[in-house]
């Protein structure tokens, strides 16, 4: 069976003085290896020499990490018959080359390992070692090996090269005929010849594992099968803890190089102290039965459990049994089965041989509530060919053990940290399968570092990492009893452990973030007392005096969750949410910004519970912080309107800004136009009265031309006129002009002012109208702000300026009210919205700026209104009135 070789190196043509050749003869974490010389001739060889003549299966080679070889070749050395065993005589065979990597995509820090499996035999194995790969690291073009490693099988007679598989007893001094039919591999090599082992295991605990393989090959051969299981925990517990050793001892070493002696007497004490710790949890003497004894009493090694003389005393002195103990057809009871066993093994124990009656079994036996001997001392069946009956099954169950169940090499890995605090037992009883062994778990460490009182800070920080794994494991269990142990001890780690030893914030940190998330996720279980008692473990968390200056507990509640996420989940983290804000508001973590994020994200989730939370947050907000809010909001306008949610939201925020509802807009909107319409058939009534009198069909009736404002005719139905005309003149100019023949606006009258005329002279000369920009509607100037900013299309492009009062377009708007550049608008005052003038208040201020000689420079139809002759048409085409802007010379007026 292959094995690792012992050899040592005889032979290299060149070395560096401190990392020399001889370095290679050792593995262990401490070894150096070899490094050429520096600047060095290309190839390199290294020559090593075997015990004994061997069959070489396995060469290893482990790289430097930077000082890395292109090319290593491998050649097999020896001697021939009757010559002399020396370097000069061997005769060399090359086996072959491996390639190395230059090791830059892993920053130059690991070292490759290269396994190479040959089949030759020899005296002597030569490497070859060629040039390096350039790098910054290698300033002396200098190779490096830190380990070689060969496995095979030393020879002793010619013929074991022919048939290793013939001479197994004494022509081969090393081969073990059990382990490989153990294994059914005579090829088998065991993992802990491999070098990865010895390089990174202390050596005590690598010689320790190797005799406890050793023993548990014996076990599986003597069908010891509970003891080899124990033998394998401890061996996978044991790499563990040899790995560990390996760190530290580097640790000291590197310490002792930089004269730190101090923390290099504290390695030693630690690595003392935790390897007979290890020792004793694992109960190593017995493991390894040093007493003598192959059966110690802890461990049950065989497979079935045979009485001992006392009990068989017992049952002699027991009367008889009888026959009604023994109904007909009736299977016999588990512990009252004969057991098959050999004569002379019931010889050797004193026992009845097989095919000896059943010991009596007396009725006080079964009537007795407590059997008259252990469970454990019961006889148990070498076979079951049959399930037991239904009804019988209680009877059978055997009692809970005392003992956790071992755990398995994944929970082993995982737990590693938490074993190496706690112990083996404790956490073994956390991953039991067991509850009330979880619960006791957790318990027991809520005392243990109740009982601290102090330490060093590594092992301090050790501590609390180690119990929040614990903790995190105790919370996502289903049980709510260790649920509930879980919180508590969380809750003396926060308040009393973390200030009792004066633990940094970072270390602090890391123990609610690493909890909270699990307390999270349990948030969303379905039974309701688990989701309340995470979430108000999480109220209560946030407010400890040690938490709540950290801002963990905001920060990792406030992150926007995906839209995937379960309702309940989802629901349960709104919740959350909305109760941390209630209880500290935008502090303490809590901004505008990060809230908001997380609420725009939560509206667009698919529960309606979920965004009914959300949106009873925003509309708590919006009443704590006001427009703000709506920054984070789509834009408040019809088509956003149109959507339910929205629609509601912006609804509450104008009742709360104290804004007349849509219904109430519908309704005042209602009666303006009933107003407007009884307004214009007065004024149709006027108008035809007037038109009569013109023609000498009525007479004149002078109440009638008092009251008749300058509006447009009503047969103008597409100019919707708006504002205050002119008093009414005298009778004889009423007689001269019609109403259809004057602007009601700048009071200019022309015969050609009919329909079609004044639609022309609204939309081209008016000087007291003017085109909107953004929607081509023809506007009193008058009015032009209030028009952009309430009826304009593009309203919700603009905003008003508190200084000018004037409509700025949203993009500009932060830029004018920083500039402060404007003209402030004067109370009492008009503004003009083209110059940006103040100018007397009243009508005949607007008329003056804006038709007079000196008036609005910035106003272009006055200048044509002041070159137009007296009683000048206004010219132009029904077409032209029209066409521009597809609006027919709408027009609104002042108010």
């Amino acid at each position: 069976m292959p094995h690792k070789l012992h050899f040592k190196v005889i032979h290299a043509s060149g070395q560096d003085d401190v990392y020399r050749a001889l370095e290679l003869n050792h593995h262990s974490p401490l070894t150096k290896g070899w490094q050429s010389a520096r600047f060095c001739l290309f190839p390199q060889d290294i020559v090593i020499q075997l015990e004994s003549r061997a069959r070489l299966r396995k060469i290893q080679v482990l790289s430097h990490q930077y000082l890395v070889p292109t090319k290593i070749e491998f050649f097999v050395g020896d001697v021939p018959d009757g010559s002399l065993l020396s370097l000069d005589s061997a005769r060399y065979a090359r086996l072959g080359y491996v390639s190395l990597s230059d090791n830059e995509k892993t920053g130059f820090k690991a070292r490759e390992l290269k396994s190479v499996h040959v089949d030759a035999v020899g005296h002597y194995l030569k490497l070859n070692i060629h040039k390096n790969h350039v790098n910054k690291h290698n300033l002396y073009n200098q190779v490096g090996l830190i380990a070689i490693n060969v496995i095979g099988d030393e020879l002793h007679k010619p013929f074991d090269i022919v048939d290793p598989d013939v001479f197994l007893g004494d022509e081969r001094v090393d081969s073990d005929p059990a382990i490989e039919g153990l294994y059914n591999k005579p090829d088998y090599i065991s993992p802990l010849d491999d070098l990865a082992f010895d390089m990174y295991q202390d050596p005590e605990i690598a010689q320790i594992i190797r005799r406890l393989e050793r023993k548990k090959q014996e076990a599986v051969l003597q069908e010891r099968y509970d003891y080899a299981k124990r033998l394998k925990t401890a061996i996978s517990e044991l790499q563990k803890v040899g790995e560990k050793l390996g760190k530290m001892e580097v640790e000291k070493r590197q310490a002792v190089e930089n004269e730190d002696y101090d923390k290099a007497k504290l390695k030693k004490v630690q690595m003392d102290e935790y390897r007979l710790q290890v020792y004793k949890d694992l109960n190593l003497n017995d493991l390894l039965e040093l007493t003598g004894s192959r059966h110690p009493q802890h461990i049950d090694l065989e497979p079935i459990r045979l009485p001992t003389p006392p009990r068989l005393e017992r049952l002699e002195e027991a009367p008889p049994p009888t026959l009604s103990l023994f109904p007909p057809r009736t299977p016999p009871r588990y512990d009252e089965r004969p057991l098959p066993r050999s004569k002379a093994v019931a010889e050797a124990l004193d026992v009845p041989p097989e095919d000896s009656p059943p010991p009596p079994v007396t009725a006080r036996d079964k009537a007795d509530n407590s059997p008259r001997t252990p469970y454990d001392d019961r006889r148990l069946p070498a076979l079951k060919t049959k399930p037991l009956p239904v009804e019988e099954e209680p009877e059978l169950e055997p009692d809970i053990s005392q003992e956790p169940e071992p755990m398995s090499e994944v929970d082993l890995r995982e737990a590693s940290t938490a074993i190496d605090v706690f112990g083996l037992a404790l956490v073994s009883k956390a991953y039991s399968k067991t509850w009330s062994y979880r619960e006791d778990a957790l318990t027991a460490v809520y005392r243990q570092m109740q009982e601290t009182s102090g330490g060093n800070k590594e092992e301090i920080k050790s501590v609390l990492r180690a119990a929040i794994f614990l903790v995190k494991r105790g919370i996502d269990d289903k049980v709510y009893a260790v649920f509930k142990a879980a919180l508590n001890l969380l809750r003396m780690i926060l308040t009393e452990y973390v200030p009792k030893h004066k633990i940094t914030k970072a270390d602090t940190s890391y123990a609610v973030e690493k909890s909270l998330q699990n307390l999270l996720h349990k948030a969303g279980d379905t039974a309701v007392r688990n989701r309340d008692d995470a979430k108000n473990f999480i109220y209560e968390m946030a407010t400890f005096p040690e938490v709540k200056p950290i801002q963990t507990v905001p920060h990792e509640c406030v992150k926007p969750f995906k839209l995937t996420m379960g309702p309940r989940l989802a629901q349960s983290r709104c919740e959350i949410m909305e109760t941390l804000y209630n209880k500290f508001g935008l502090k303490n973590g809590f901004t505008m910004d990060n809230v908001m994020n997380f609420n725009v994200q939560a509206l667009q989730h698919n529960a309606g519970e979920v965004r009914e939370v959300t949106e009873k947050l925003i509309k708590k907000m919006y009443k704590d912080h006001g427009a703000p809010i709506k920054d984070y909001l789509p834009a408040d306008d019809e088509k956003t309107r149109k959507n339910t949610l929205w629609r509601q939201l912006f609804e509450y925020f104008d009742q709360v800004d104290g804004k007349p509802s849509k219904s109430d807009l519908k309704k005042q909107k209602a009666e303006e136009e009933t107003k407007k319409q009884a307004e214009i058939d007065a004024l149709q009534k006027q108008l035809q009265q007037l038109r009569d009198m013109n023609a000498g069909k009525a007479p004149v009736d002078p109440a009638v031309v008092k009251s008749e404002p300058k509006k447009a005719p009503a047969k103008q139905k597409k100019p919707e006129v708006k504002g205050k005309g002119k008093k009414a003149k005298d009778d004889d100019e009423v007689s001269n002009f019609t109403v259809d023949n004057i602007c009601i606006f700048c009071n200019e009258r022309n015969e050609s002012f009919t329909e079609e005329g004044l639609d022309i002279h609204y939309w081209k000369s008016c000087p007291m109208l003017k085109r909107c920009a953004n929607c081509k509607q023809v506007v009193e100037i008058a009015t032009y702000t209030d028009h952009v900013l309430t009826e304009c299309e593009a309203k919700a492009n603009f905003s008003k300026c508190p200084r000018c009062s004037e409509a700025i377009p949203k993009s500009e708007f932060d830029q004018h009210v920083a500039e402060k550049s404007c003209n402030p608008s004067k109370s009492g005052l008009n503004h003009c919205p083209l110059c940006h003038e103040n100018i007397p208040s009243g009508e005949d201020g607007w008329k003056e700026h804006l038709m007079g000689r000196t008036g609005c420079k910035q106003n272009p139809r006055r200048l044509l209104a002041l070159n137009k002759p007296a009683g000048g048409a206004a010219g132009g085409s029904k077409a032209a009135g029209r066409g521009r802007g597809g609006r027919g010379g709408a027009v609104r007026g002042r108010k």
